[in-house]
């Protein structure tokens, strides 16, 4: 895993602006936090959203694929549909749900208002 220092950088502005971000370097990757839930990660410039499979279908029908470690299985995280990262209203549906996955896999429901 690895990722440039500019998208790195470009990724944390982007998602900064929909949620409180925090990321921490991780296998030579990127993993990304809204406060404690683990809802993304960049690889090899590549950002990747956390999916169930409730979600994982919608990435799948964008042409987009699995987060798969070299010689370990698909994870739990999808390719961001290519655009996305661009376009501030469109990365936040898919941003605010790959949270809402993180928290239904942590266990805590859906978080009301």
């Amino acid at each position: 895993m690895s990722v440039s220092p500019d998208f790195r950088a470009f990724v944390e502005d982007q998602l900064g602006r929909i949620v409180k971000l925090r990321s921490r370097a991780m296998f030579g990757g990127v993993g990304l936090y809204a406060d404690d839930l683990f809802f993304a990660l960049i690889d090899h410039d590549i950002l990747y959203f956390k999916v169930d499979d409730a979600t994982r279908g919608r990435y799948e029908a964008r042409g987009m694929t699995a987060f798969q470690p070299d010689g370990m299985a698909a994870m739990a995280y999808c390719r961001v549909p290519t655009g996305a990262l661009e376009d501030a209203d469109e990365l936040r549906g898919w941003a605010e749900e790959a949270v809402e996955v993180a928290r239904r896999a942590k266990g805590g429901g859906k978080r009301r208002a």
